[in-house]
């Protein structure tokens, strides 16, 4: 099966904005990537629209970045084919209120048998065991303490 091709068709209004992005310089080196692109792309310039492969070449990227600026331009238009792409990933907390107390006050208590103080990695293992939750990373035990200021030294 073929890949669809996006056709990037710009209007004179965005075409000057997109050079006057350029030149100007003060905007960030990504959105002054992605006008270049869109610019080389274009097929209502006067000088014929570039290949992917010869735009990728001519502005020092890959050609899949060029791909997937066409193709954002396309779909959701001007200023989100500027913008850098924002992750549409959903993350779920795995401490609530109640569970984050509950690490708090084991942080709090005396350590285990054998070791001087808590480590990231022993409370997250003990919030297991006590099952308060399925699973914990310790990475998530230390977001949750520097966000309450609790220090383990």
């Amino acid at each position: 099966m073929p890949k669809k091709t996006y056709i990037v068709e710009l209007t004179n209004e965005e075409r000057s904005h997109l050079k006057r992005m350029i030149n100007t310089g003060k905007t960030a080196a990504y959105k002054q990537r992605h006008a270049r692109i869109l610019l080389l792309a274009d097929q209502n310039s006067k000088a014929a629209a570039m290949k992917d492969d010869d735009i990728a070449k001519a502005i020092g990227c890959g050609r899949v970045t060029v791909e997937r600026i066409r193709k954002r331009f396309v779909e959701e238009g001007l200023q989100d084919a500027l913008a850098r792409h924002k992750s549409r990933r959903q993350y779920q907390c795995k401490l609530d209120g109640k569970s984050e107390a509950r690490l708090i006050a084991l942080a709090c208590s005396e350590p285990p048998e054998g070791e001087k103080r808590w480590t990231l990695r022993l409370l997250a293992d003990r919030m297991v065991a006590l099952e308060y939750v399925d699973s914990l990373s310790y990475q998530t035990v230390r977001r949750t303490l520097k966000k309450t200021n609790l220090s383990l030294g």
